[in-house]
């Protein structure tokens, strides 16, 4: 009896600590716009995984494999900083396609563990592009510091896609 009493008090004592350290929470970004233009000249403009000059923060895009599953990427930013990205999954029939961030110091994009899908849907001479991600803040334990925390990696990536979204428009509807 006093055996079970000691490990009930032990387990009430540990119970609360095992609540309480948990690690970070996986974070979502899902953007999307309206394009005048079709889905075929939108799919031109974003649809090749070798090439994301149509991005306002790429300075510079290099990489091998071409559109095929298991293909990389090193993205040079504007300002400085390398994101080293591979493709995941690809399929031009339905205009969608994957990736995951593979290296990225944490100064240049507050986030870890990124994984993300680009899709163009359209219908006649409209279209809308998605933008969607998932990733955990740059800063994997408990506490961490502001410039990478939950809210950071969100708002890091919201401006990302926005950005991005904003200049697909443009191009597209400029005819590409």
């Amino acid at each position: 009896m006093i055996r079970t009493l000691a490990l009930s008090l032990a387990l009430v004592a540990v119970v609360p600590l095992a609540a309480t350290a948990h690690g970070p929470s996986r974070q979502k970004v899902n953007k999307s716009i309206e394009i005048n233009a079709p889905a075929d000249a939108v799919w031109k403009v974003i649809g090749n995984f070798q090439d994301m000059s149509w991005h306002p923060a790429i300075e510079k895009t290099e990489g091998s494999g071409g559109n095929e599953t298991g293909a990389k990427r090193t993205l040079t930013l504007k300002g400085g900083g390398k994101i080293e990205e591979a493709l995941t999954r690809y399929d031009a029939a339905s205009k969608t396609l994957g990736y995951e961030i593979t290296n990225v110091d944490v100064k240049v994009l507050p986030v870890a563990n990124y994984s993300s899908t680009l899709s163009v849907a359209g219908e006649g001479s409209k279209s809308t592009v998605t933008w969607k991600g998932a990733f955990y803040r740059g800063f994997m334990n408990n506490d961490p510091p502001p410039e990478l925390n939950d809210e950071a990696a969100v708002k890091a990536i919201t401006g990302v896609y926005d950005a991005g979204l904003a200049a697909i428009k443009a191009k597209a509807e400029a005819g590409g």
